[in-house]
């Protein structure tokens, strides 16, 4: 018997496509729950924080974080680096996945979609902020001027301008061309004036129709044949900001590679996070199912080995390469004054997701959870350690120095947090959060198979 993801918990009284619709629309037509009201005051408080501690860094200047002349990177590109590694899943799942024509993927891609394009809203906020100037932003957008002067191509910030830009737009695009039909289907089913008008206007007169639904297939596999690369490309160049350094621990060639299983990894756990509190709260058990769990879970363990290896082959290459001060670096990493961070890192990245191989626990939503919070705890102190370990102690003992963030760096991490939870619970208000017309293909061609079989 043929059993997919979205069949298995439908086998039993077979749902209709209407009943489909009713279920999945709810949230949207209803009024939230005393959750969604408790989660978006938290949010908003939150980002509230990180306003006033944004406002405070540009008005007092980047002296009002915890950098010094020895560690000039610190808070601030750990968490640019960790949020763009959020936002890597949602672009895999939506693009990596079609092309590959994994149908489990249909009940998360939406959201992942959605936090692909938070997560780099909050990663675009940190280079903007320690340029120090924000107003002067524009100076990096490569276009002829009257200054007749162009940016450094050969800068890593603008490498990074390059590729967070257009990561954003083939992602938004991408989210907003599969929204179209569902936004038809919610335009169709809403009372109040405005709202249909509002839908109207963003389904872009989707009718549905065969003309229709062959661009919008059309224009979904060019983007994602777009978007694929990009999952390795961007978080490469993200990689090179440290990698085309000299620093000890930094000028690796191992990076992109690296990042870029860390930052699927990362992502993933961030969906898993998301989808389990959004499956209860919304009551999409059906749709979000167990086994759409254990299929997330399985990438997990195949990218946090990715991750344990890049871990493992660094220690490797410090060692063989017999540089004394890339050996240091390690060793540092491992005994210095920020042991605790290295272990953090390897406990909750490379031992904590190996309890994967159990398929008991790989099906475990509670277990899961857990995990999937461990595991960005443990990558973002992955970050803090690629970034403050490497520079505390460098070349010269006389300008070895330590690094303690101050608390307008707390309070714009928080910030990011906020922002980042606000726009998905507004996203979860007003947009349905599952692919309503994906769900319904499969259901139909799953059960195809089943009554064949």
């Amino acid at each position: 018997m043929y059993v997919s993801p979205i069949r298995e918990p439908l086998i039993k009284g077979e749902k209709s496509y209407q009943t489909i619709t009713d279920e999945i629309s709810a949230p949207i037509a209803g009024k939230p729950g005393p959750l969604w009201y408790a989660g978006i005051t938290f949010s908003t408080l939150a980002l509230l924080v990180g306003l006033y501690a944004m406002g405070h860094t540009v008005w007092n200047g980047i002296g009002t974080w915890g950098a010094n002349r020895t560690i000039n990177w610190g808070w601030g590109i750990t968490n640019f680096v960790w949020w763009v590694g959020i936002g890597h899943a949602g672009t895999f799942i939506s693009a990596i996945l079609l092309l590959f024509r994994q149908k489990w993927r249909t009940s998360i891609n939406r959201a992942a979609e959605a936090m692909t394009i938070f997560a780099v809203i909050c990663a675009a906020l940190f280079p903007v902020l320690h340029l120090g100037r924000p107003w002067l932003a524009f100076f990096m957008a490569p276009y002829p001027s009257t200054r007749e002067l162009w940016i450094n191509f050969n800068s890593p910030l603008i490498w990074d301008v390059f590729a967070i830009s257009t990561y954003f737009t083939v992602s938004l695009l991408f989210w907003y061309i599969g929204l179209i039909p569902d936004l038809g289907t919610i335009r169709d089913r809403v009372t109040s004036k405005g709202k249909k008008a509002f839908y109207k206007f963003m389904s872009f007169g989707w009718t549905g129709s065969a003309k229709h639904w062959q661009r919008h297939e059309s224009i979904s596999l060019i983007l994602a044949g777009l978007a694929a690369p990009l999952v390795l490309s961007v978080h490469s160049i993200v990689s090179m900001d440290f990698a085309t350094s000299l620093i000890p621990g930094w000028h690796t060639t191992i990076f992109p590679p690296y990042f870029v299983s860390g930052a699927i990894f990362s992502g993933f756990a961030m969906v898993l996070t998301l989808m389990i509190i959004t499956r209860r709260t919304l009551n999409l058990q059906q749709y979000i199912t167990v086994n759409h769990i254990e299929s997330m879970n399985k990438i997990i363990i195949a990218t946090g080995s990715i991750v344990g290896v890049a871990y493992i082959t660094e220690l490797f290459m410090s060692w063989y390469s017999g540089n004394i001060y890339e050996q240091y670096t390690f060793l540092n990493r491992a005994t210095g004054p920020y042991w605790w961070a290295y272990w953090i890192m390897m406990t909750c990245n490379v031992i904590s997701p190996q309890l994967l191989w159990f398929k008991k626990l790989r099906r475990n939503l509670t277990f899961t959870f857990i995990l999937s919070i461990f595991i960005n705890i443990g990558m973002w102190f992955e970050r803090f350690v690629i970034v403050v370990t490497s520079l505390h102690r460098d070349f010269l003992p006389s300008s070895w120095s330590m690094y303690y963030p101050s608390i307008t760096e707390v309070g714009i991490f928080i910030g990011t947090f906020g922002i980042f939870f606000t726009l998905f619970l507004l996203f979860i208000r007003f947009f349905p959060v599952i692919a309503i017309s994906e769900v319904k293909s499969v259901l139909k061609s799953s059960s195809e198979k089943f009554i064949k079989k």
